[in-house]
């Protein structure tokens, strides 16, 4: 018998430990029915009451409702918990007012912790938001300071590019101008000379009248080409560019197929030779100087072959 009573209760005991509850799950608590009550009337649930009596001891109305606060995101606590019936810890009964007037107290006190953590988190925010617009500005400053670098790099490549085709023009002519006095046996300017000569004007009147040499018609050529940079240097660097680029192309075709009329017969009001060329009246008077002439009662500028001096165009 004792042997069968002792095995009896290892068992129950074994079986008691093995269905012990957690915490969470099924924990019988003892609360203050009284305090209990108190916290439903506030407005807050059974059993989130319930477990802040247990963990705040039963203390004080105050503790439950602060530790109620503190666990509000917790949802562990919204299952309720077995509540022993039978314990009951006995409290002072308030009267009404001074129970109304605490609950009250406490509500007042929940509420400003629940304004000043939203009053928080709304600084928070704002202080994101002031931060997110300061990086958007940052960005686009960046932004625009690149394009800005950009455009600068662009204009002065375009006027680098406008310089070299200058230089490449004027030492084309140069070297022209040499190899034609060459060619003719005049003696050779020093370079001081000719830096120190001025050159003469375009004079479109004595030309007209009297057949000139051929180094005073290469001055008026160059004094023609300075008269169209320097009377329309407010133009678009690109469109003079293409302007100087067109007189080069007409006169090179023209001197290197003497033999093919396309090269030398200009139609004046052709849509692209009127936008480069033809709108400025000193890329007439060049193509004039370089043997171009009006054709009568027609739209052409023609070259006749024995008006035209090859050396020279070349």
């Amino acid at each position: 018998l004792a042997l069968a009573s002792h095995t009896n209760i290892e068992i129950k005991k074994s079986h008691i430990f093995k269905n012990m509850p957690t915490e969470t799950e099924s924990v019988a608590v003892e609360v203050n029915r009284g305090l209990l009550k108190e916290l439903e009337d506030m407005g807050f649930s059974m059993a989130r009451a319930a477990w802040a009596l247990h963990h705040s001891g039963n203390s004080n109305l105050e503790t439950a409702v602060n530790w109620i606060v503190d666990h509000e995101n917790d949802s562990q606590f919204d299952k309720m918990p077995l509540v022993e019936i039978n314990i009951e810890i006995e409290s002072p009964n308030p009267s009404d007012d001074t129970t109304q007037a605490r609950a009250k107290e406490l509500r007042e006190q929940a509420r400003k912790v629940r304004e000043e953590e939203e009053t928080k988190r709304e600084r928070e925010r704002e202080n994101e938001r002031i931060r997110a617009g300061k990086e958007m500005m940052e960005t686009k400053r960046i932004a625009e300071e690149n394009e800005r670098k950009r455009n600068i790099a662009l204009r002065k490549a375009e006027k680098d590019e406008e310089k070299k085709a200058r230089e490449k023009i004027m030492l084309k002519v140069n070297a022209d101008k040499v190899e034609r006095k060459r060619k003719l046996g005049m003696p050779m300017e020093t370079k001081s000379a000719s830096t120190s000569t001025p050159v003469a004007p375009l004079d479109t009147k004595r030309r007209l009248v009297s057949l000139p040499s051929p180094a005073s018609k290469a001055e008026e050529m160059r004094e023609c080409l300075r008269s169209l940079r320097r009377n329309h240097k407010d133009e678009d660097p690109r469109i003079m560019r293409r302007a100087f680029e067109t007189l080069v192309m007409i006169v090179r075709n023209a001197a290197m197929n003497p033999d093919e009329e396309k090269y030398r017969r200009i139609r004046v009001t052709n849509r692209l030779f009127k936008e480069r060329v033809g709108r400025f009246k000193e890329g007439i008077e060049f193509m004039e100087l370089c043997g171009f002439k009006r054709e009568e009662r027609s739209e052409f500028l023609s070259l006749s072959t024995r008006d035209a001096d090859i050396l020279r165009l070349r």
